[in-house]
C-alpha cells in the first residue's frame, strides 16, 4: 500500500517567515483560549463558532497548510504546520473541526477521491462551510468494522442503502458522511465492501443522540432506511471499500498518536474534545499543580504523564518518517495509536490524583478547573476504543508489523452471505 498523500515537500515560504507572520496575524486575528467558556462539543453554538473560526482561518490564509493550494490549501510543509500550532497554543482554534472531518475524512478524499469530489468538498471544509463524519460502527460488530451488515444494492447507475450505525462522533454536526456499506454478499467480508459519500441531511438519514455517563451528548446512532445516492458518491472502487478503509485508518491512528500533518491546533485538546471532554494534557496537569499548591515540585504521575507526552510526539515522528521512507509499513500507524492510549490513561489517572476531591466538585475560579479531570476518569477507556480498539492495534502490530502468526478466524476466505452470525458456531 502506498504512502498517503501528505505535506508538500517544496515550500516557497520558509518555516521561519512563516511562523513569523502566523505570530503577528494571530494576534490581531484570533481569540484568546480562555474568552470563550462553551467547551461542550455536543452544544450546537459550539460547532457554529468553530465553523466561523474556521472561515476566519481560510481568509487570512492559515487553513488547510498541508493541502494542496488547488484545493483552497496553503501547499506547505508539515513543519509549517507544526510552526503554527505552537504559535497557536494560546488562541481560540476550530479544534472540533479537526476529527474525523480535517485529519481523517478529507485526507482520504484528497488521497483516493476522483478530482471532481477532490474539489466539491476539501475547499467547502477548508473555509468552514461543510464538516464530515464517519459511518462505520454498528451495533452487532463493534470494531469489525468489515463485518458490516449495512447494505447498498444497485439499482440501475444508483445504490439503495439499508441498515444502522452507532457510536458516530458528532454526526448530528456533520453535513456529509463516509459510509461503509456490503455491496457483495458472495465473497469473504473484505472483499464485499464499498465506501460512499452521503449527506448526512439526505432522504431515509435518520440522527439519534447517545446520551453517555459524562452527561454529553456527542455520540450518535444513525438509521438509513432506502438511502438512494448516485454512482458518483463512491469513494474508491466499488467492492475496495476495505482498501479506503485502510488509509482511512492511518489517519485516524496517526491523529490519535500525534503524527497527522491535517491536526490544527493543539493535539492534546483537539483529541479530548473528539472524546467529548475537555480535558488537556500534562500542561494543564503541571498548571493546575501549581495552581492547588500542593509542592514545589511537581508529583511524579506528573512527570511520568510530561515524559510520555513527550515520547509520543517523538514516536509520532519517526513511525511517520519510517512509513513515508518505506523502512515501516503503513500499519505501524497502530503503534502510535497504542501509546497515545497509554499516554492519555497516565495523563488522566494523574489528574484524578492530582485533583483529589476536588475532581468530584470543580474548583470555582480555578484556571485549569480540577472537575475536568473527573469528568475525564469517566470517559477514561474512550482512549482504548476510538480508532479502533488497543486490542486490535496489538494484534495489527504482532501480524502486520511484526508479521507473528495470525489468530484463527472462522470467517476468513468464507463467503460473507455464509458466515454464522448471531449464534453460537458449534448450533
Amino acid at each position: 500500500m502506498p504512502y498517503p498523500v501528505t505535506a508538500v515537500e517544496n515550500c516557497e515560504e520558509d518555516v521561519e517567515s512563516f511562523r513569523q507572520r502566523a505570530r503577528v496575524w494571530l494576534k490581531a486575528e484570533m481569540p484568546l483560549r480562555d474568552q470563550y467558556a462553551g467547551k461542550e462539543r455536543s452544544s450546537d453554538d459550539r460547532w457554529a463558532r468553530d465553523r466561523q473560526l474556521q472561515a476566519t482561518l481560510f481568509s487570512g490564509g492559515f487553513a488547510g497548510i498541508c493541502y494542496p493550494r488547488e484545493y483552497g490549501g496553503q501547499g506547505l510543509s508539515f513543519a509549517h504546520q507544526l510552526a503554527f500550532t505552537e504559535e497557536s497554543l494560546s488562541y481560540e482554534m476550530p479544534i472540533l473541526l479537526n476529527l474525523p472531518s480535517l485529519a481523517i475524512c478529507l485526507p482520504t478524499i484528497l488521497e483516493l477521491g476522483t478530482e471532481d469530489q477532490r474539489r466539491r468538498h476539501i475547499p467547502a471544509a477548508l473555509r468552514g462551510e461543510a464538516v464530515y463524519v464517519e459511518f462505520l460502527s454498528e451495533p452487532h460488530s463493534g470494531s469489525d468494522l468489515a463485518g458490516a451488515l449495512t447494505s447498498a444494492e444497485a439499482d440501475g447507475p444508483n445504490w439503495v442503502i439499508n441498515g444502522s450505525k452507532i457510536w458516530t462522533s458528532s454526526a448530528f454536526a456533520g453535513d456529509y458522511a463516509m459510509c461503509l456499506a456490503r455491496t457483495d454478499w458472495n465473497v469473504p467480508k473484505h472483499r464485499g465492501l464499498t465506501m460512499f459519500i452521503i449527506p448526512v441531511d439526505h432522504p431515509g438519514v435518520t440522527v439519534r443522540r447517545i446520551r453517555q455517563v459524562n452527561g454529553n451528548s456527542e455520540f450518535c446512532e444513525e438509521f438509513l432506511d432506502d438511502v438512494v445516492v448516485g454512482p458518483e458518491s463512491v469513494l474508491g472502487e466499488v467492492n475496495g471499500g476495505w482498501a479506503v478503509a485502510g488509509h482511512r485508518f492511518y489517519y485516524s491512528r496517526t491523529a490519535l498518536g500525534g503524527g497527522n500533518p491535517y491536526v490544527s491546533g493543539d493535539h492534546d485538546e483537539s483529541v479530548a474534545q473528539s472524546r467529548g471532554i475537555t480535558v488537556g494534557g500534562s500542561r494543564d496537569l503541571a498548571e493546575l499543580t501549581r495552581e492547588l499548591g500542593l509542592t514545589d515540585a511537581l508529583p511524579e504521575a506528573v512527570v511520568d504523564a510530561l515524559v510520555m507526552e513527550t515520547v509520543r510526539d517523538q514516536l509520532a515522528r519517526r513511525i511517520t518518517g519510517g512509513i513515508k521512507s518505506g523502512a515501516l509499513p503503513l500499519e505501524a500507524a497502530s503503534m502510535m495509536r497504542l501509546f497515545h492510549a497509554q499516554t492519555d490513561w497516565a495523563c488522566v489517572d494523574a489528574g484524578l490524583r492530582v485533583a483529589g476531591g476536588y475532581a468530584a466538585t470543580g474548583r470555582p475560579g480555578a484556571r485549569v478547573d480540577p472537575g475536568r479531570f473527573g469528568e475525564a476518569y469517566l470517559f477514561r477507556q474512550a482512549t482504548s476504543l476510538g480508532g479502533g480498539s488497543t486490542e486490535m492495534a496489538l494484534n495489527i502490530i504482532s501480524e502486520r508489523v511484526l508479521r507473528m502468526p495470525r489468530e484463527s478466524a472462522l470467517d476468513v476466505n468464507v463467503p460473507f452471505r455464509e458466515v454464522r452470525r448471531g449464534r453460537c458456531a458449534d448450533d
